[in-house]
């Protein structure tokens, strides 16, 4: 299998991954280190207040980006976007590739100087994969034995094949080989925690005072819905590469405002305004790099009209996704006619993207006929009121406004919006409140599974309401298949399914869109991942 390395361009600002509103709090960054050396302070933005700094609650692009700059796992993505030994200096793999030894640093400390141990990793561990914890990410934890079986209520956390062997050894154990495996850790949700801590206070992570993180940079302040400071963490394994002294986190929904402030130099990056993206681009003033994921909005199966298969269709149809990037968003995204991103090669070379093909298209005809075949079907004189609900962003706005135009125009539908903020939104959406509804996914790991196995039955990320029996056994035998040419085709034929039965209707793809202050450099965004701080530096 092939690593993703380099995405093909797939479009836009990151969905939502990080963005935060700077206060007035600069007053320090002239004040110097006591050595008679400037501080070096990097302005950032978080678009929304981080969902949770709690690893496997805070799988989310508002919270990972600050959360990897404060906490670390076994592995780190490199400036390369490879795995690469982070908490563990070194790791072995048994002959059979399904157990991994890992050997943490006998200098992996917390913040408040207790050693990282691998009893914090099997802590933490569990803890994601516990059905209690309630973690949307805990799917990530069935490539290890016993983890799908203790997350679903069918077995036991010691049956989860992970083990301190010693002080400072790991072992886990997986289902099958899986050559991502290292990448996969590298994401938040496997991050440690530090048991000790979090037994004496369960609420840790929710304030800077009580946080304990064992990354590049520690928790300094987080007013909540304002700002989040970072300071450099002298108790890291690495401090000697970790080249700023501070990060500030100001979180600003509104693109036009982080624009303003990046003009004024109160930022150092900034998303790219609608308005201004033309002119900006023109002037090669916009930052952009690869970036893997999906802008879409997902239909509720269970609610009507969207319980008819060809409604849904109709539906998706009825959508200009050329339109609404050339039009609406204007950041040179791709536009999206299947689930998985550009980038991602099989076996011979050939892109997954281009090998399948357009799964969905533009066309009012027919959707027009699809919805009038779909209303006979259920019986409908006329259509239900249909609501489409987005969180609150000025960017979501748009689009929202953006495609009731098009329902409106191609299905002669008049769709209601409404807007939710952020956090409530995404309660909401879990719980399978809403009828139509953004959403958007950012891969996790390098791989095309990890963007079709989100619609398996029962799967923390589906929120549609969603299943196919086939569709699940595809996926299913994917990841337990060894063979790289037969698992590419399962994965091929499940995308299939999804688009035929339609629970979703794409957007565009994502990209890092970003406008970035020419003084700071080395901020590393992974096309698979997240933003990386470590190696950052500011003149």
């Amino acid at each position: 299998m092939k690593k993703l390395v380099t995405l093909a361009m797939a479009s836009i600002l990151v969905f939502v991954l990080a963005a935060c509103t700077a206060t007035n709090e600069t007053s320090s960054e002239k004040t110097g280190t006591g050595k008679g050396k400037e501080e070096k302070i990097l302005h950032l933005k978080n678009n929304t207040e981080p969902t949770s700094f709690d690893p496997p609650i805070g799988f989310d692009a508002v919270s990972w980006d600050p959360l990897n700059n404060i906490m670390e796992g076994l592995t780190r993505l490199s400036k390369n976007h490879e795995p690469e030994a982070a908490m563990a200096e070194k790791w072995e793999v048994s002959e059979d590739g399904k157990t991994y030894t890992f050997h943490i640093r006998d200098s992996a400390k917390w913040s408040n100087g207790d050693d990282v141990t691998a009893n914090d990793f099997v802590y933490a561990w569990k803890r994601m994969l516990d059905p209690d914890t309630g973690s949307s990410a805990a799917f990530l934890g069935y490539f290890i034995e016993g983890g799908e079986a203790f997350n679903t209520g069918k077995g036991k956390a010691d049956d989860v094949q992970i083990k301190a062997v010693d002080t400072k050894t790991f072992e886990a154990t997986l289902i099958s080989p899986q050559e991502y495996f290292l990448s996969v850790i590298a994401n938040p949700a496997f991050f440690p925690i530090n048991e000790k801590v979090a037994k004496e206070n369960p609420k840790w992570f929710a304030e800077a005072d009580s946080f304990v993180g064992n990354g590049p940079f520690k928790l300094a302040e987080w007013a909540h819905d304002d700002h989040i400071l970072m300071e450099k963490n002298d108790t890291y394994w690495d401090e000697k590469n970790v080249k700023l002294d501070k990060v500030h986190w100001a979180i600003i929904d509104d693109t036009n405002t982080q624009s303003q402030m990046f003009q004024k130099g109160d930022l150092d990056a900034s998303d790219v305004p609608a308005d201004l993206s033309e002119k900006l681009f023109k002037e090669g003033k916009v930052l952009v790099e690869d970036q893997a994921g999906e802008y879409f909005y997902r239909f509720n199966v269970n609610k009507e009209p969207f319980q008819n298969v060809n409604i849904r269709k109709a539906f998706a149809m009825a959508v200009d996704q050329k339109q609404l990037v050339d039009f609406v968003t204007k950041r040179q995204e791709k536009p999206a006619y299947g689930f998985v991103s550009y980038g991602f090669k099989d076996p011979s070379g050939k892109d997954f993207r281009e090998t399948n093909g357009d799964l969905i298209k533009t066309d009012a005809e027919q959707a027009k006929a699809l919805l009038k075949k779909g209303m006979e079907e259920e019986g409908y004189k006329e259509l239900p009121q249909v609501t489409l609900t987005y969180s609150t962003d000025d960017i979501h706005k748009k689009i929202a406004e953006a495609l009731q135009q098009m329902f409106k125009k191609n299905l002669d539908v008049d769709v209601k919006l409404a807007n939710m903020e952020a956090n409530a939104f995404a309660t909401e959406q879990k719980a399978l409140k809403f009828q139509l509804s953004r959403s958007s996914f950012l891969a996790d790991y390098a791989d095309p599974i990890n963007f079709l196995e989100n619609f398996q039955k029962g799967h923390s990320m589906n929120r549609t309401g969603w299943s196919n029996a086939k569709y699940d056994q595809l996926i299913k035998e994917a990841k337990n298949e060894a063979n790289e040419e037969k698992r590419f085709e399962k994965m091929y034929e499940a995308e299939k399914i999804l688009f035929n039965e339609m629970p979703i209707i794409p957007i565009h793809f994502y990209n890092h869109v970003q406008l970035q202050n020419e003084n700071v450099s080395s901020i590393v965004r992974h096309p698979v991942g997240y933003m990386e701080l470590k190696w950052a530096d500011k003149k």
